[in-house]
């Protein structure tokens, strides 16, 4: 599609990302005309003022430019919940949420968990969003469970309860690392006649060489992204949790699909108003920019710090093995406007051509019974 015919922004949003341009780019000229990729993506996403995510524009919704799984329907969180009933008894009864998008996987969920949930500690950056969470919650809970709710805009000294993520770790940013002439180059972003281009320069750091030897196929112009951010994220929380889980779902794959010499372009994708954007530059700071998720890594930097390894499924395996088919039965009768609507979700939620193959579900534990039933059936631990 043509940037021409995408839905244009309003001319606030277009100011917002002006200046939003003219910051990165003098930061681009004050580091001799060259900002690593990553620097350029936190910047785009997660300027204090004018990036994607700390903004105040609608990000999450038919009204925004993606819409997440707790939004298609009530069904995901209550049957998440399904898991996590059995894992609150064997923590302080903490639940920690990040990214929290509209507030909405709180509101299901908390009606669906048992007595043993004493505290849900929202983690959120963006002032913007934590309001609207706030507001969220506070429309669709009774007082006595809005007020288990916390915000939290730090991360505490040390996790005791279940963490949980839902499209967070696609969200950081990443290092774009291409192989050329045998040896591996940083991409960064430079300016050429006031507009951003990429270019690339010889890799220095010895950690993301190490790190581009360990899955990079060695052919000449392959390029894709390495993910230092996410591993230091879930070290870093790996390290404080003395006692619980760690649940993540995202779209993403194992080291040997992300990395397959057929994808030889990475990733990095672009979203606008519900269409796919290639060009990272398009309406900078109006435009999510994400990539998958390499979950061998993420397997990796949790259990060098310690956790033990849960599992690993498909989107679609994990929901199934907790039931979801057993509560859209529940809803109502077959044919009724209420079941049609929730399995139309659902259908989303399972079809591998939707969400149920390219989501996965990763879970760590510390402490806590490794038998979960969300990995039941279809686990693909053998892939990492």
């Amino acid at each position: 599609m043509k940037p021409q015919s995408l839905p244009q922004p309003s001319n606030d949003a277009l100011e917002s990302s002006r200046q939003l341009c003219a910051q990165i780019e003098q930061k681009i000229i004050a580091n001799n005309n060259w900002l690593p990729f990553s620097n350029f993506m936190e910047l785009a996403l997660y300027h204090p003022s004018f990036g994607y995510y700390t903004g105040g524009s609608r990000k999450i919704g038919t009204s925004g430019d993606f819409v997440t799984a707790p939004m298609l329907s009530p069904l995901f969180a209550q049957t998440l919940a399904r898991q996590l009933n059995g894992l609150l008894p064997q923590t302080a009864g903490n639940i920690y949420e990040f990214g929290a998008g509209t507030g909405q996987l709180a509101a299901d969920l908390i009606p669906s968990l048992s007595d043993g949930l004493n505290h849900y500690y929202i983690i959120e950056l963006s002032a913007e969003l934590a309001q609207r969470q706030r507001s969220w919650i506070e429309q669709h809970l009774p007082p006595e469970s809005a007020a288990k709710v916390t915000h939290l805009s730090t991360l505490p000294d040390t996790f005791d309860g279940i963490l949980l993520g839902n499209e967070v770790l696609d969200a950081m940013p990443v290092e774009r690392i291409r192989y050329e002439s045998d040896a591996f180059h940083q991409i960064g972003v430079s300016m050429t006649n006031r507009q951003f281009t990429q270019t690339a320069q010889p890799l220095q750091s010895a950690n993301l060489i190490a790190a581009a030897k360990q899955y990079f196929p060695q052919i000449d112009g392959y390029t894709s992204e390495l993910h230092p951010t996410q591993h230091a994220f879930i070290r870093t929380l790996s390290e404080k949790l003395s006692r619980g889980a760690m649940i993540w779902i995202d779209y993403g794959f194992d080291a040997a699909q992300y990395y397959h010499p057929q994808r030889n372009d990475g990733t990095l994708i672009g979203h606008y108003r519900h269409h796919t954007i290639h060009d990272p530059f398009f309406h900078v700071g109006l435009t999510d920019l994400t990539a998958h998720v390499n979950f061998t890594d993420i397997a990796q930097a949790a259990t060098d710090a310690g956790l033990d390894f849960i599992g690993y499924t498909t989107q679609a395996h994990f929901l199934i093995n907790l039931g979801i088919t057993d509560l859209l039965a529940a809803v109502g009768d077959v044919g009724s406007a209420a079941y049609l609507r929730e399995a139309a979700a659902v259908q989303k939620l399972l079809n591998q051509h939707e969400m149920g193959e390219l989501f996965k579900v990763i879970a760590f534990g510390k402490h806590i019974d490794t038998d979960w039933p969300g990995f039941q059936f279809g686990d693909i631990s053998h892939k990492l």
